[in-house]
């Protein structure tokens, strides 16, 4: 079993415990794309089965998207740690080359049906809640993403239910990407990159959205140290009150 540092456990913790995350007898499905975030999330559950009060039990399926993926070495390293995984074949690229042209982004096409394929794997095998290893940088560059670009405050939640009635759990989300990087380097863990994305095989021009508002944050941060410490306690301390919302007004 890996080390898993004690700030990342006690993050983690602190968030499955402060948003009830995982319960008693919870069947957990984690999406393990392969790359660092989903490894360390594999590992840090395999250690919280092992001392953790609560018992749970949880299944780690990549979704592959029927373009020849070499997932072997990410089936071995799972294997080596005893963690019980499944590839789920799809034929998503294949489906890509006829509907992507009717969606405005690759990303979000791929990002739709990815997820669409975790939550049948779940309905069809029984499993209660869907794990995913979003972390805070990902819920502040959704969150700056939003109003930005699409006209809204949202962000990510750390709980959520899904039309299908299946809970989404994010127990990365108050955790740095910096501190899953570390994890990732320091075990020499076997990540898979962009080169499994399937929006790379295309001719196209990818979205620069993500990665202009991660070097905006990364600017910011540089003058402001605390910016990620404050934005997270933002995220818990809302004043819906003090927004131009015609809902609440009425």
């Amino acid at each position: 079993m890996l080390k898993i540092s004690k700030k990342l456990l006690r993050l983690t913790s602190r968030t499955v415990m402060n948003f009830n995350l995982i319960n008693e007898g919870d069947k957990i499905l984690l999406g393990l794309s392969g790359g660092k975030d989903s490894l360390c999330l594999a590992h840090v559950f395999k250690h919280l089965q092992r001392v953790s009060p609560i018992k749970f039990e949880f299944k780690a399926v990549t979704i592959a998207y029927g373009m020849g993926e070499d997932l072997e070495t990410l089936k071995e390293h799972c294997i080596k740690y005893d963690i019980d995984h499944e590839v789920y074949n799809t034929n998503i690229y294949e489906l890509s080359k006829e509907k992507i042209r009717k969606n405005s982004s690759f990303c979000s096409f791929f990002s739709r049906m990815r997820r669409g394929a975790l939550y049948t794997y779940a309905k069809d095998n029984g499993y209660e809640k869907l794990a995913l290893a979003h972390h805070l940088d990902d819920a502040v560059e959704s969150f700056f993403m939003n109003f930005s670009y699409n006209g809204a405050l949202r962000s990510m939640p750390p709980i959520y239910t899904a039309g299908n009635g299946l809970k989404v759990i994010r127990p990365f989300i108050q955790v740095r990407e910096r501190q899953l990087r570390d994890q990732a380097k320091e075990h020499h863990m076997p990540t898979i990159g962009d080169e499994a994305c399937p929006a790379m095989r295309f001719d196209i021009k990818m979205p620069i959205a993500r990665a202009k508002t991660k070097d905006m944050l990364a600017k910011m941060e540089e003058e402001n140290k605390e910016l990620f410490i404050s934005l997270k306690s933002a995220f818990e301390n809302l004043n819906i009150e003090s927004f131009s919302d015609i809902n609440i007004a009425n």
